[in-house]
């Protein structure tokens, strides 16, 4: 918690950038490299990863775990599989580590199963999502290895996507998050906009579509899309990171998104943390003023320390059904109910650079 106000991880991953698990070893290691200069830009200095943990470890439930849990100010951690299986054997970031988180902290820990609608078998996926590995919701990657070529993924496609969705409210599934916004790797950018999340969103009124990234691009077509479909959730993985490095780009897509309909109610807290330490951006959120400038000049939405409290955790829990009080009973005196916050990464970060010699 931060000041009694209880934060929700939005997405955790864990990467295994090995090259036995790359498809195409040099292409997984190329975005293995490109990942950890965000990794280390987006936390700031005391806050990265040691490289050769982050590029030929894996963060494992236990290292990934902790450092939402106990080194940083967030209470919920929400692990998202990714079905990425065009770059990585596993996925990308794969279901076990989720499970063994959930295994050691059932009551701090929900995942998101990864179902790949392009591949035979999703349907059947959804199924075994629920009835073996009771996930929270659905996660989905916006485009896909299919038969030698990458191709991207409409989540508005009667034939591919709806099915799957259909399966999911069938089996008490209520919302299914994309990847969107943020490129890795090759592919189509058009499968990175939010256009085809419209039609999905009216075919399935009962469902909750969460776009995660959203706003590192598209900021005023998903600023649209809150307008015309009030079951979609904005999540702010990636996002996050630029309340540290282009706060007026931040306050920018906030301002967007703040302005729609119920906007503060709609946008969820994520780091996509090991993609970046939570801790350094939940506080530089904390402190976030939207600059004056902005407001007065241009008309941007501020960004009020009511809407900072919805966003880090209300929203998620109201979203889910999960009654905060409830919650905040059952996490009451457990390992992680303390105010003293761990070393970064278990004291597992890279070395502070060499200064720079004076001539």
């Amino acid at each position: 918690m931060i000041e009694d106000t209880l934060v929700v991880e939005g997405v955790a991953h864990d990467y295994n950038f090995l090259p036995e698990n790359c498809v195409n070893p040099a292409m997984g290691r190329g975005i293995g490299e490109h990942m950890y200069q965000l990794h280390s830009r987006w936390g700031g200095p005391g806050y990265a990863l040691e490289k050769s943990l982050y590029l030929d470890h894996g963060a494992t439930a236990e290292i990934l775990g902790r450092a939402v849990l106990a080194e940083s100010q967030s209470d919920i951690a929400v692990y998202h599989e990714t079905p990425i299986y065009g770059l990585f054997h596993d996925g990308g970031s794969p279901l076990s580590t989720g499970l063994e988180m959930r295994e050691r902290w059932p009551n701090r820990v929900l995942v998101y199963g990864a179902v790949a609608p392009l591949r035979p078998g999703a349907v059947d996926r959804v199924d075994e999502l629920v009835d073996v590995h009771q996930v929270n919701a659905l996660k989905l990657y916006p485009q896909d290895l299919v038969e030698g070529r990458i191709t991207p993924l409409d989540m508005s496609d009667p034939e591919v996507c709806y099915p799957v969705f259909e399966r999911a409210r069938e089996r008490g599934l209520k919302v299914v998050a994309i990847h969107k916004a943020l490129p890795l790797g090759p592919g189509p950018a058009s499968a990175l906009r939010v256009d085809d999340i419209e039609g999905a969103a009216m075919a399935f009124p009962d469902l909750t579509f969460e776009v995660v990234h959203g706003g590192l691009a598209f900021v005023e077509e998903t600023a649209f899309l809150l307008d015309c479909a009030p079951n979609v959730v904005v999540n702010l993985e990636a996002t996050s990171a630029l309340v540290r490095t282009a706060p007026r780009r931040f306050a920018e897509a906030m301002g967007a998104f703040l302005a729609t309909h119920n906007g503060a109610q709609r946008i969820l807290w994520g780091t996509g943390c090991m993609a970046a330490h939570p801790r350094p951006l939940i506080e530089a959120f904390w402190d976030f003023e939207t600059p004056q400038d902005l407001v007065e000049e241009r008309g941007v939405e501020p960004l009020t320390m009511e809407a900072k409290k919805n966003i880090l955790g209300s929203n998620f829990l109201r979203l889910h059904g999960i009654d905060e009080d409830k919650l905040r009973a059952t996490i009451a005196g457990d390992e992680f109910d303390t105010t003293e916050l761990a070393a970064p990464w278990g004291g597992r970060v890279e070395p502070a650079a060499e200064p720079a010699a004076v001539a």
